[in-house]
């Protein structure tokens, strides 16, 4: 039986590492032509590891041309031509004097691999529905070939955005028409939309910690964009009042990173603000609701809205996969005709394929089956790595927090180390994290909208990048037999 090691794979995911282990054998030729590959379940059990991981690595091989298969006989190694040999020969001798001079450097740095990445947001390829998704695939194809070449309309496929209505009709409560829904090429694409659909001489502000990405993209744009601290009901509505802010962009359901939920009387006061002026509107950035572990989904605030000031944006990157660069954004009545009217002429930057597709997944219950699967999935990997924390050495110099909703929770630690040195040491280690503090934005741009106190100011800037000893812990690309690495990490940065 072949057999691989994967304790030191680096950032690849397990399928990945099996698949380059495989290619690697068949093009060097230690597979030899029409050679059997072993069964994908004793391969699974033989190697400890799954067997849908397994099976997405002969898949990515058959798709590639190195293996055939033949019905209810297995895969078989297929024929390689020598120059595809000669080449593989070529750039493995490249690839060991890059190494030897110290250029190709992991993440994790000189000579150590990524262990695990406890930052990283990304979900594990793995889960991704890939049999009913080539289903859909050929389906489309055979029902309207022609179709799939007509070109979409700007705000997307009308079957797409009929499906994702009923989608929220159903399971989110929000009663939208498909004109209402514009559909693009991930969340950024659509920001970038909304900044011109909105206008330049706008204000922005976004929740203070955040999403730094966000804020550099409407720096990007060459918009103010303001940072607004937050409290312990949502977003601090003082500041929000003295930043003379026009379009306030929030995660009301599970902010990111605190996971703070915004209470239903900060909700109200913030549709009021916004109603106080022509000018106001609020993105409701949708993220990460659809895993909320305990309890049911927290309503949207668009449900609530009675005035056309929120602006929904969801995506499907979180929920099916990191590269289905498919999301969508609800626009009010009157700027879904403004849209139209200013930016129809656009074309819309998802295939109409893949819209069909989607369309189809969701129309037919799949959606809903997978997002319940992976809920049960993600909840389970969250007890499991809590128990492992709870169960270290070191689990009366941690706290946990906010892990009833979302694919992350905090975890404070009680160290002499600085949250610089957190990060430096993890890395050594083989280990990425995220702190706290590091999703805190620094807005200099003009602090006398925060306070006329000069004092004060400058108090609020060292405020805003001091040291919080609190990882932000991502578990949604991790795998089981990772958890238990958090205990040794934890047992070095609680010394």
């Amino acid at each position: 039986m072949i057999t691989y090691s994967f304790t030191d794979i680096g950032s690849e995911t397990l399928y990945q590492h099996l698949y380059h282990c495989l290619k690697n054998d068949i093009v060097a030729g230690n597979l030899k032509e029409n050679d059997r590959l072993p069964s994908k379940r004793s391969f699974a059990k033989n190697l400890g590891i799954s067997v849908i991981t397994v099976e997405n690595a002969y898949a990515q091989l058959l798709a590639e041309g190195y293996i055939y298969s033949i019905p209810k006989k297995g895969f078989f190694v297929e024929t390689i031509p020598d120059a595809v040999r000669m080449r593989y020969q070529e750039t493995s001798t490249m690839e060991g004097e890059t190494e030897s001079y110290g250029d190709d450097i992991s993440p994790a740095g000189k000579g150590t691999a990524l262990l695990a990445d406890f930052a990283s947001n990304r979900n594990h390829p793995d889960h991704f529905p890939f049999s009913v998704w080539a289903k859909l695939s050929k389906e489309t194809m055979a029902q309207d070939p022609h179709g799939l070449m007509t070109p979409s309309p700007a705000n997307g496929v009308y079957e797409l955005r009929v499906a994702i209505c009923r989608h929220l009709s159903d399971f989110r409560g929000m009663k939208v028409d498909p004109s209402q829904v514009i559909i693009g090429a991930g969340t950024e694409y659509l920001y970038s939309l909304l900044i011109q659909l909105l206008g330049y001489d706008k204000i922005y502000a976004i929740e203070n910690p955040g999403y730094k990405k966000l804020y550099q993209i409407y720096q990007s744009h060459h918009v103010i964009c303001r940072a607004i601290s937050m409290d312990e009901k949502g977003v601090s509505m003082e500041q929000l009042l003295k930043s003379d802010t026009d379009v306030l962009h929030i995660t009301p359901a599970h902010h990111f990173p605190t996971g703070i939920v915004t209470q239903i009387g900060r909700r109200y006061e913030l549709l009021n603000w916004a109603a106080a002026s022509e000018r106001r509107y609020i993105i409701e950035d949708d993220f990460d609701s659809e895993f909320r572990m305990v309890g049911r989904s927290i309503p949207m605030l668009q449900s609530i809205d009675m005035q056309g000031k929120v602006i929904y944006m969801n995506t499907f990157s979180k929920s099916l996969s990191s590269t289905i660069r498919i999301s969508y954004m609800i626009l009010p009545p009157n700027l879904a005709e403004k849209f139209h009217e200013k930016l129809g002429f656009y074309s819309c930057t998802v295939s109409t394929f893949d819209q069909f597709i989607l369309a189809g997944f969701i129309e037919r219950g799949y959606f809903e089956k997978h997002i319940n699967r992976m809920r049960t999935y993600y909840k389970n990997l969250q007890r499991r790595l809590i128990e492992n924390i709870k169960n270290s050495s070191v689990a009366s110099k941690v706290e946990i927090a906010e892990e009833e909703a979302g694919l992350h929770f905090l975890l404070k630690l009680e160290t002499s180390l600085t949250d610089r040195q957190i990060v430096e040491k993890a890395m050594t280690m083989g280990y990425r994290v995220l702190t706290l503090s590091e999703c805190y934005i620094r807005d200099d741009s003009k602090e006398s909208w925060k306070t006329t106190d000069i004092k004060q100011a400058a108090t609020d800037r060292r405020n805003a990048v001091k040291d919080t000893h609190t990882l932000v812990i991502n578990y949604s690309g991790m795998e089981e037999e990772q958890l238990p690495m958090i205990n040794g990490l934890l047992e070095e940065l609680c010394r």
